[in-house]
């Protein structure tokens, strides 16, 4: 089942780039006690991702946190080394990229997508929503994975 607004988010464990290497953040290290805007996306370079969907949250970022936003992170079903390669490729460094390499929390979620029928294996929905301490409070997920309009910056922007 698909999770819904008001509900918590479920345990689980994202890898993050760190000085020394990849490490482990849990939902409680991310959320907890704070206010976080949270982009699924199915792929780290993949067109909609990289071109319409990734650019608004960069060029937003200041927006969104100047309404008591804490952060803004990304999400996608991609190893902690490609999702480091497209933060610095896109010049993301200020946003928090969030690998879900086995797509553990998007399943945890219910946002799971099945791209094996292009050669993707499971990744995620498109998604944004809006965290505040652990709680979904806004959720924006997407019809079609190569859309990006619902869950786009500017959308968000209008109910946060």
């Amino acid at each position: 089942m698909s999770i819904q607004v008001g509900d918590h988010l479920p345990q689980a464990t994202f890898r993050v780039n760190g000085p020394d290497g990849p490490q482990a953040k849990t939902t409680d290290d991310v959320f907890k006690g704070r206010r976080v805007v949270l982009v699924g996306v199915p792929g780290a370079f993949t067109p909609a991702c990289h071109r319409n969907h990734l650019p608004g949250f960069v060029a937003k970022k200041d927006e969104i946190l100047a309404r008591g936003i804490d952060a803004i992170a990304i999400t996608a079903v991609n190893d902690v080394f490609v999702l480091n390669a497209w933060q610095e490729a896109t010049g993301a460094e200020s946003l928090e990229f969030l690998a879900d390499g086995n797509a553990e929390f998007a399943k945890a979620i219910g946002q799971e997508l099945d791209g094996s029928g292009f050669g993707l294996g499971p990744r995620s929905q498109r998604y944004a929503m809006l965290v505040d301490d652990g709680v979904v409070r806004v959720l924006n997920v997407e019809d079609s994975p190569s859309k990006a309009e619902v869950s786009s910056a500017e959308a968000l922007l209008k109910v946060i």
